[in-house]
Parts: C-alpha cells; structure tokens; sequence
C-alpha cells in the first residue's frame, strides 16, 4: 500500500535509539519474566491512567478473562457486553465458561446502549463490559444507574482508548477494573503481545497478580487456581519508551482526525464519526461510513490505499457465537453499521500528503457509485 493503514516502523524507528541497549542489558542479565522494567512500566502506566494498581500480563485478552475472574464471575455467570467489538471481549468470557450476553449499541458513536443493559440483566448478571471502542470512552458513567444494588461489577475493556477521556475520568479508571491490550497495532503498543489489568482495588489486584502467575505469589505456594499471563521484560521496555510518547502521539491522532473531518464533512456519500460530548477521544481508528462499502473497500486497495474494517461480522453473527441463540436482526443498530464501517489509514506519523491521497480518492470512488 502507498498508503498504509499503519505505520510501526515509524514508531520503532523513534524509540530504537532509546530500547536497544536497554534489550542488551536484559540478554546480558537473562531476566527476561518480571524484573525491574516490568515493575517500572507498571508503576508509570497506573500512574498514566490514574489508579493504584497495574498488573502486566501476556495479552489483552488474558487481562479481560483476570478481571472478571477478579471481580467474582465464575462459569455459567452471565457477562453483558456490546454486540459490535471484536471478538476477544466475547472470547474471554466464554473461555471462562461464562456467558456472554450481548446488547446493542448506539448509533451515533456505535458504543454500548446503556438503555439496553436493564432488559438484560438476570440473577445471573455478574459483570459488564464496556468497550471503549475506535478511541473513543464509552458511557461508563451511566451504567452505575441501571445496576445499582445488583452487586454487577463493571470491567472496562480499554484495548483501543489509551489515554482516552470524558468528563467522568480517563478511560481505565471509571470502572471496578478495566484490562487493556498492548498488541502492536495499538495506541500504546508493545513489540508483541502484551496487555495489562487496572484497579483501584488492592484486594482485586492481588487476585489478579496470583491468578496470573499460576495462582501463586509466593513461590510453590499456590492459593488459587491460576494460569501463566505474565509481560516479559522486552515488550516492558518498548512501552515504557513509547509511554513517554504517548501523549504527544495521540494528540497527532486528534489532528490527524480534525483534518480529516474538516477535509470529508463536505464529501456526498461520506458520514464521519461523531464524538460523545464530553470526551477526549484519541482516535485509534477513523471509522467512516459509506453505502457500497465492500466496493469502495475495493477500489481504494487497488489504488494503494490501506483502509480496513472493524469489524465486517458483529459477535451474534460469527459461527462461533450462533450457539448464543440470537440471530439476524437481533441488534439492528450494530448489523447495519457493519455493513458500512470503513477504517481510514491512521496512525501519529501520518502525513497531510497522505490524508489527502485518501481524502481525494475517496471521494472519488464513493462518487463513482452514486453516479
């Protein structure tokens, strides 16, 4: 693509300079599990989103499954969550023999609808999982309503809004727990996979710092059953690096997103994404919509343009959940969004060039369909 979609090389080349005798240090020491770069990075992001507690382990769908499992769900609990996310939310769920029971969501920000979430809850209720999804925060903030009293806890699934905010706090810091990936891709991303759990609570915490290091904090001494999830001390150093940066590259995201917008609100055919009030999102992904989307898809990756979807099948609709029961038409809000999302190329080091490569042919080829 002469246009990427993303662009890690241009991130790894800023930090190279920076990481690689931190990673000569750590072959040299062969402390490559836990150590004092992992501890570091876990005080320096708690600190960044604003809680006490930061648990790194080996991916983000890990952290999902140690945070539920921390704030009591067990097999058979029902775990309720937006039906357009990708499919790890529902994955962790069901890897713990939960049930994942899906709402729809709302159709100018494409995040979780509050206002389902009371049809839904049962005796069996035992989390929700907001998703802070494309950059965005979700209503966090009006969940606490329509649970009250049930004893549900709320576990944020932060995996696309590092650094993200609304008026009621910073994405990660709103819930009982939140977890967050680190996959390459992300906003804050490490050198594979890696992801992490938060908590202002120190009890849940110890739990998921045992659970994750095989149900032991002490050596030999195993307390709970537990599984092996832990950050190794490569990826820590990369996102240490990239921690710094962090602020500054999400605010090349915000710019990147005005640009955009300022450059497509005017294109027939075009609906670009719209921000809760309130929120400071940091754009992980551009996200418009188009009618023909698989043909404008198309036309762009023939002419070098990286665009993508996320994502083309809600989770009711994969063959993996039909077992849940719903069906086509179950969540209309989000099945019409998935057939007309289309990620536009976004990243901090994308240049004004670039944008209106994308822009140009963009609005061109959605032109071309309407003609």
């Amino acid at each position: 693509m002469t246009v990427p979609f993303l662009d890690l090389a241009a991130q790894q080349a800023e930090i190279a300079d920076e990481v690689l005798p931190l990673w000569h240090e750590v072959f040299a020491s062969s402390e490559f599990i836990g150590g004092p770069h992992v501890e570091a990075f876990e005080r320096e992001y708690a600190a960044y989103v604003g809680v006490d507690h930061c648990i790194a382990v080996a991916n983000g769908t890990d952290a999902i499954e140690l945070a539920l499992r921390a704030v009591g769900v067990v097999a058979q609990d029902e775990v309720v969550l937006p039906a357009n996310t990708f499919v790890a939310t529902a994955g962790a769920v069901a890897r713990m023999g939960a049930v994942p029971v899906l709402v729809d969501v709302d159709p100018d920000h494409l995040l979780i609808d509050p206002s389902a979430v009371p049809a839904v809850i049962t005796d069996r209720t035992r989390a929700i999982v907001p998703v802070h999804l494309f950059g965005q925060t979700a209503p966090v903030e009006l969940l606490p309503r329509v649970i009250e009293g049930r004893g549900i806890a709320i576990v944020e699934d932060t995996a696309q809004a590092q650094g993200a905010r609304s008026a009621a706090g910073t994405a990660g810091a709103l819930g009982d727990a939140s977890s967050t990936s680190f996959y390459p891709g992300k906003n804050l991303g490490a050198a594979g996979d890696a992801g992490a759990v938060l908590t202002h609570d120190p009890v849940l915490a110890e739990v998921v710092r045992s659970t994750a290091n095989h149900g032991s904090t002490v050596k030999y001494v195993h307390d709970r059953v537990g599984i092996n999830s832990r950050l190794d001390a490569v990826h820590a150093i990369v996102l240490s690096a990239k921690l710094r940066r962090l602020e500054v590259w999400n605010q090349a995201r915000r710019a990147a997103a005005r640009r955009y917008t300022e450059l497509l609100d005017t294109v027939p055919g075009v609906r670009t994404p719209r921000t809760r009030p309130g929120n400071e999102d940091v754009w992980h992904l551009y996200v418009v919509q188009v009618d023909d989307r698989d043909r404008v898809l198309a036309r762009l990756h023939e002419e070098g343009i990286g665009a993508a979807i996320h994502y083309p099948t809600p989770v009711h609709l994969t063959d993996a959940y039909a077992h849940l029961g719903y069906g086509p038409g179950s969540f209309p809000v989000a099945e019409e969004a998935s057939g007309r999302i289309l990620s536009l190329p976004m990243h901090p080091h994308l240049s004004a060039t670039d944008q209106d490569r994308v822009v140009d042919a963009l609005a061109r080829i959605v032109g071309e369909g309407a003609a």
